[in-house]
């Protein structure tokens, strides 16, 4: 009997090097061993019920037909606020903030609008996962630099550090884009106010932009403040600065979020959204708008969190896992490489298998985020849940 050819014509892939994404991974693997999901990063609380009545409000208020390309004005002109009160500067709500769906398209559409076939692109890895496919897509060359990773007397990782030598060899020019991303996705770590300075003298000379991931802006614990792009004014005139409603209302599946950028950054930015994306959820801007208007939301954001992070990590301290500073984000990073059972000598893939299936509990290889394999010991936890679910996270983690 003759086999049956697939008539589909093959095609070159434009992301050869790209698969499914550990996230994906390691959620289907979690549901399929019941184990607890401490891995993907999402809150598996609701958000507030006035945030769902706004945009019930929204819907029955007929606000279901397209909204305005760049977004609606009352959403728009929050922003604006916000960011003005937050961190003083006012960006034209007109003509230089666009919203987005989602930050990972903000991310996107930034790199799209202005890398060419041939740009570097300058990221710090590890990094998240969108970054490098959407550098390729615009035809950009990646130029990555790792974090360093401080070390204990054990040889386990205590701290990461910007790596201001190997950042600055790597700017150039054909540098185009330089992506940071504070506080940092998966380790924690946040930008201080010295490090915009010496960002900002290192792009003095060049024509490099920043593009300044955002999204965990209002998860910076223990008193601290975030340093965004937006409040140093040179930096601001050459970035894109990108952030997300699903990360600050617990409402990640709605993907709605912002990109602000001087108004002749934006003007190229919106030639691309208005083709990838043209516009977003109508009732949902509607929604997020009213509720913006009560700062207390955000303002509580660090207190919210950081109950969770300190209750996480006091159960985390009667395990011999090594926890690493957590001063921003709702991940908790921690060294498993010196547990006392034979599964510590795992990479980190294998490790997080392995804890997924015979311990019950899911989290995420620091691994994943580099290009190239990058082995330390170090997984990932999301403690974005409820105080029941990470109880019952730290009880099973226990048999470590």
């Amino acid at each position: 009997m003759s086999q049956i050819q697939d008539p589909t014509p093959l095609f070159p892939s434009r992301l050869p090097k790209v698969g499914t994404t550990v996230f994906t991974v390691m959620s289907a693997l979690a549901a399929n061993h019941q184990a607890i999901n401490l891995g993907q990063g999402f809150p598996d609380f609701p958000c507030d019920p006035q945030l769902i009545t706004g945009v019930n409000q929204a819907m029955i208020a007929n606000h279901n037909q397209y909204p305005p390309m760049i977004g609606i004005s009352e959403l728009r002109d929050g922003i604006a606020n916000k960011i003005a009160n937050l961190y003083g500067h006012q960006y034209d709500p007109e003509s230089e903030i666009t919203i987005t769906a989602g930050g990972t398209q903000g991310i996107l559409t930034a790199i799209l609008c202005c890398v060419s076939p041939g740009d570097e692109v300058v990221l710090i890895e590890p990094a998240y996962d969108s970054y490098r496919p959407s550098i390729e897509l615009a035809g950009g060359k990646v130029r990555a630099v790792s974090l360093q990773a401080t070390r204990d007397e054990n040889g386990q990782v205590s701290a990461y550090e910007i790596p201001w030598q190997a950042l600055t060899a790597a700017i150039n020019s054909k540098t185009r884009l330089i992506i940071i991303n504070t506080p940092h996705n998966p380790t924690g770590m946040v930008w201080e106010r010295a490090d915009l300075e010496r960002l900002a003298l290192l792009v003095k000379d060049t024509s490099a932009l920043i593009l300044s991931d955002e999204v965990y802006e209002h998860m910076v614990y223990d008193g601290a403040q975030h340093h965004s792009v937006a409040s140093h004014p040179e930096l601001a005139a050459r970035s894109f600065l990108i952030s997300s409603f699903g990360k600050t209302y617990h409402v990640t599946g709605w993907k709605v979020g912002y990109v602000a950028a001087p108004a002749a950054m934006t003007a190229e930015f919106r030639k691309v959204h208005q083709f990838n994306v043209f516009t977003v959820n109508t009732p949902m801007q509607y929604g997020l708008s009213s509720y913006l208007a009560d700062a207390s939301h955000y303002l509580n954001l660090p207190q919210f969190y950081q109950a969770k992070r300190d209750f996480f990590r006091s159960g985390l301290t009667s395990t011999k896992l090594k926890l690493l500073p957590t001063p921003g984000t709702y991940f908790q990073c921690v060294d498993y490489s010196k547990l006392n059972i034979p599964q510590a000598k795992l990479n980190e893939s294998d490790f997080c298998q392995w804890l997924t299936k015979e311990i019950g509990v899911a989290a995420i290889p620091v691994s994943a985020f580099y290009e190239e394999p990058t082995e330390s010991g170090v997984i990932r936890f999301c403690f974005a849940k409820k105080e029941q679910t990470l109880s019952n996270a730290l009880e099973r983690l226990q048999k470590l």
